[in-house]
């Protein structure tokens, strides 16, 4: 008989569930650490936390009976998902069950910072009645700035129309049909509507892309007296960038509910005026944790009672026979996903996948799956795996697209890929070279054989002589190396591209040095996994 053990509280209707569960036992063991921990879980077939307790590696491997793991909640930062997979054990969450609640406290952020609701409280607490010194701002007629537009983004996004606000956003993934109809004008990139929104929100994952995205470079070129919100992920926002852009009178408000450390109880913004701060509220109501305690019951009881997976974060729905047929060309799909992804995605509408060669016979909808979570996993704040990445990418009006060819051509099997926005279009073609080495042997419609790991600096050019020892010298003045180099061209003296595996980054200065030259139209560095390296899901 399967049992579960329920590691932090859990709202009472999902311990209701767990009582009428037939054929599954189950006991509540909350506040448990190290070894306790760890010989706990051992004993059990399915365990359900939230936030409070921590399923490190350790508490993970080792002998155990344990089989999944359900948070009741988004993030999965409290399990070690490395080691749950290689123990073999399922991690699912609880995707949509506090999206209204976190939207609803982005909302109530933004009004209590706009008619400064706290110090005004805090006034008459302390036996004042000064009405002149809270003057506010009303948001109506305002424009609310969106970066990212998920599920939550969206959820605010329609609140904020309510309140008669003017919606900009910005979000990779999203296409501009699918933004119009919702009412939000859809902007290119971050920049190009920091200096037009009054108000900002955030609702991305912290990435290095996203951490601090918005400090004293962004802050300068803001419309005087903006105010920013953030219920997201501590560290999106520079919070001393911010604390420095009110004291200059920059900004003129900032509202959050995460840190970058948490629990915190020290900010350069805590006291400010101007700032409200709350501990991390987002999902705190009875409603999200209730959703997301019944979700947790229902996803790990069907696990165990059926094998079904669902909202699963660190493995593929795939038999491990197919998995094994097919791990090096699910590894092709990954990178090329992840380069679709570093080229330009903004206002992408449509992608088409063409299986060639002795892949057009197989079941390809895995190595479809395998391709958008590496176009996605930079730019979601849900984890993404082979089970939800195509339904997150169909979610924000992205066509995904299969065809397939029989003709094996000059590979046995490859896999090519078009993509398609609003201002321009992009071609590549993968391959596998010998048992597992992923190639990319088109781009744009030129020929080459070029590494698909680790930094990728393309750019176009005009073939003429010298560019690739110009282009070499700018890297070697910034220190960094180039490994392998591949150049493909229409004609001799005609329009090239080229692709250099590169040691490292390049500094933004050495990119617009190699842009400066003559004969160069396009640069782009673009990040890939590191050769031999596998997505948790694969490994």
């Amino acid at each position: 008989m399967p049992s579960v053990i329920v590691l932090d509280p859990l709202a009472q209707e999902g311990l209701d569930l767990l009582d009428a569960a037939e054929g599954i036992t189950y006991e509540v063991r909350t506040g448990l650490k190290g070894d306790d921990l760890r010989e706990a879980v051992s004993q059990f077939d399915g365990a359900i936390c939230r936030s409070g307790v921590k399923l490190t590696s350790d508490v993970l491997t080792g002998k155990s009976k344990l089989k999944a793991v359900v948070r009741a909640g988004v993030g999965t930062d409290n399990i070690d998902k490395d080691a749950a997979t290689k123990a073999g054990v399922v991690v699912m969450n609880t995707p949509a069950g506090n999206t209204i609640s976190t939207a609803e406290h982005a909302i109530a952020l933004m009004l209590a910072m706009s008619r400064s609701i706290a110090p005004a409280y805090q006034s008459l607490i302390e036996g004042r009645w000064d009405r002149k010194a809270f003057m506010g701002a009303q948001v109506a007629g305002k424009t609310l700035g969106i970066v990212g537009l998920g599920r939550i983004g969206l959820a605010v996004a329609a609140r904020a129309k309510a309140l008669e606000m003017d919606l900009i956003g910005y979000d990779p993934f999203m296409s501009a049909e699918r933004a119009k109809q919702l009412g939000i004008e859809l902007v290119e990139n971050v920049a190009d509507m920091l200096p037009r929104v009054d108000y900002l929100t955030v609702h991305t994952p912290l990435t290095e892309e996203t951490r601090n995205l918005i400090s004293t470079e962004q802050i300068e070129v803001m419309k005087p007296g903006a105010r920013l919100i953030n219920c997201a992920r501590g560290g999106i926002y520079d919070e001393a960038a911010l604390a420095e852009g009110l004291k200059a009178g920059k900004i003129a408000g900032v509202a959050l509910d995460v840190y970058p450390d948490e629990p915190c109880t020290d900010s350069p913004l805590f006291g400010m005026p101007g700032v409200v701060c709350t501990p991390h509220l987002g999902a705190s109501t009875e409603e999200a944790q209730t959703q997301v305690a019944v979700e947790a019951v229902e996803l790990l009881t069907a696990y165990l009672s059926t094998g079904a997976i669902r909202c699963a974060v660190n493995v593929p729905s795939l038999d491990p026979q197919t998995l094994a047929s097919l791990r090096s060309y699910l590894d092709l799909a990954h990178r090329l996903g992840r380069l679709a992804a570093g080229l330009d995605p903004s206002g992408l509408t449509k992608c088409q996948l063409t299986y060639r060669g002795e892949l057009a016979e197989r079941d390809t909808k895995v190595l479809t799956s395998a391709f958008a979570v590496g176009l996605l996993e930079d730019a979601m704040p849900e984890s993404l795996n082979l089970v939800n990445a195509e339904s997150l990418l169909r979610d924000r009006g992205i066509e995904l697209v299969e065809a397939k060819n029989s003709h094996q051509g000059a590979f046995r099997s490859a896999i090519g890929v078009e993509l398609a926005s609003a201002g321009s279009s992009h071609t590549m073609t993968g391959a596998i070279l010998g048992a597992d080495m992923p190639r990319l042997v088109e781009i744009d419609g030129y020929r080459l054989e070029s590494f698909l790991d680790g930094f990728l600096l393309l750019f176009k050019h005009k073939d003429v002589p010298g560019i690739i020892g110009s282009v070499g010298t700018t890297l070697g003045d910034a220190g960094v190396n180039i490994a392998q180099m591949a150049v493909g061209r229409e004609a001799q003296g005609g329009e090239a591209v080229a692709v250099l595996n590169i040691d490292g980054e390049p500094p933004q200065s050495a990119v617009d040095a190699v842009l400066a030259h003559e004969a160069i139209t396009k640069a782009k560095v673009v990040r890939l996994p590191a050769a031999g390296t596998l997505p948790s899901w694969l490994g």
